[in-house]
């Protein structure tokens, strides 16, 4: 449950930040939207050193398929666009995959 509740934390750090980036190049929101951007940034990659895994390269490739899950939820919530069957079956076929990385039994 820790590794799932970080990882839910540092998506929503990652794709805020990235939102902000967005906002002020794409939407032409203030550049003020910079500086928490840039914090929730900072954050994101604190956040997701908490994770509970023993290689860093397995915890970030574990953590692109709940960053997938995470975006459709942001495009769903924030930006107010509902995400089509595919989207849905994608991220789906991502968080199999991040459990399958984490979980799998190794020997």
């Amino acid at each position: 449950m820790h590794t799932a509740l970080f990882f839910a934390l540092a998506a929503f750090l990652e794709i805020a930040g990235c939102f902000a980036f967005w906002a002020v190049i794409r939407n032409g929101a203030s550049a003020l939207w910079l500086v928490p951007g840039g914090l929730s940034l900072l954050a994101f990659g604190a956040a997701l050193t908490q994770v509970d895994a023993a290689a860093a390269g397995r915890a970030f490739a574990a953590y692109g398929g709940v960053y997938v899950a995470a975006s459709l939820v942001w495009l769903w919530a924030v930006e107010g666009f509902r995400p089509d069957r595919w989207d849905l079956l994608g991220g789906a076929i991502c968080l199999t995959g991040a459990a399958l990385m984490l979980y799998a039994p190794r020997g």
